[in-house]
């Protein structure tokens, strides 16, 4: 008997907003909407699928009263696959993420962002072929 990261959660305000961000982020697609509750993945989850091998986690965001009031102890790192870093920072900000400072000082090779609704998140290295 075994278990599989087959979701991760995220309680927000607003679902429909979050998941549309992350799905532009990550180029991903709803595969499941429900009242209060929206799950983006790149792939549709089968049991044969995830009890034959580990297959990529998808992103639920659940609508909850409360807001955000601390940094975040679990958050996503993203690596730009097609540009670099600087990029793929300005075209997040493009689409409603913002810089943040949480400590992490001037002089590391990742940025520290938040979505809409202010969940941290790392932007790292580029993965895009050097020229």
């Amino acid at each position: 008997m075994t278990s599989r990261f087959t979701e991760l959660t995220v309680d927000c305000h607003d679902p429909e907003r979050l998941a549309a961000f992350w799905c532009e982020v990550l180029d991903f697609k709803v595969i499941d909407r429900g009242e209060g509750k929206v799950e983006i993945g790149s792939w549709v989850p089968t049991v044969e699928d995830v009890r034959a091998r580990q297959m990529p986690p998808t992103l639920v965001f659940i609508r909850v009263p409360e807001g955000k009031t601390v940094k975040n102890r679990l958050h996503l790192d993203v690596s730009p696959i097609d540009g670099s870093t600087e990029d793929e920072v300005t075209r997040l900000l493009g689409l409603g993420a913002v810089r943040v400072d949480v400590g992490q000082g001037p002089d590391r090779n990742w940025v520290v962002m938040a979505d809409p609704e202010g969940n941290e998140f790392d932007v790292l290295r580029t993965l895009a072929p050097r020229d």
